[in-house]
């Protein structure tokens, strides 16, 4: 199911205006606390909440292709550069995330696709009714926390605390997040064994 204007729209406030509408597809992306440094973020986030004054959600899809041109694109090539300490580089730490994702598969929501890449993190779901993404998203970034800092031996924060997501809005749409989380690797010039990419089984030995 896709978003439908027509049907309710849950929101919630972590900065920035999350959406969520029950039993429709949802892309979602996270990062580590160092991926981006703050000297590169500060203007970054002055013009895109500038911008999103102008713009407020829900969006049409002219409106969220000019956000995505103008701000998701930038971002995604600094994460894409590989900076920061990038400990999901490596597949003790990836595999730990993977796993908090995996976890609750059918029964809080239902996985197409994701990938952990070296500083940060893409899901495609569909939330069922009754689990907010929000919650969702806070037990992936703490189990997996914990996880990778009880075996890097170390506290303090892992993930960069807000999240990205975008209500999927129709087939197409769909397809194209799906080729864009399988590509992503090749995009940023990794090694095989510098990501960890989960498809659905239709999907894997084919081009997607």
């Amino acid at each position: 199911m896709f978003y439908n204007p027509e049907r309710p729209v849950k929101k919630h406030l972590n900065h920035l205006p999350h959406w969520q509408q029950d039993s429709a597809w949802v892309f979602i992306t996270w990062r580590l606390a160092d991926s981006v440094p703050a000297s590169l973020l500060q203007k970054w986030r002055k013009d895109r909440d500038e911008w999103m004054s102008y713009h407020p959600k829900p969006w049409d899809n002219d409106t969220e292709q000019e956000f995505h041109s103008r701000f998701s694109a930038q971002l995604e090539e600094w994460m894409d550069q590989g900076m920061g300490e990038c400990v999901l580089k490596d597949l003790r730490y990836s595999s730990l995330v993977a796993r908090s994702i995996l976890h609750f598969d059918s029964e809080r929501y239902l996985i197409d696709s994701f990938i952990v890449m070296p500083n940060h993190v893409h899901v495609l779901i569909r939330l069922r009714p009754g689990f907010p993404m929000e919650k969702i998203i806070h037990s992936w970034k703490r189990y997996s926390s914990r996880q990778i800092n009880e075996v890097l031996g170390r506290s303090g924060e892992l993930w960069h605390k807000r999240y990205w997501d975008t209500l999927v809005r129709s087939e197409e749409h769909f397809w194209k997040i799906r080729r864009y989380i399988s590509r992503n690797p090749a995009k940023a010039k990794l090694g095989d064994d510098d990501y960890l990419l989960y498809l659905p089984w239709d999907a894997r030995g084919t081009a997607v």
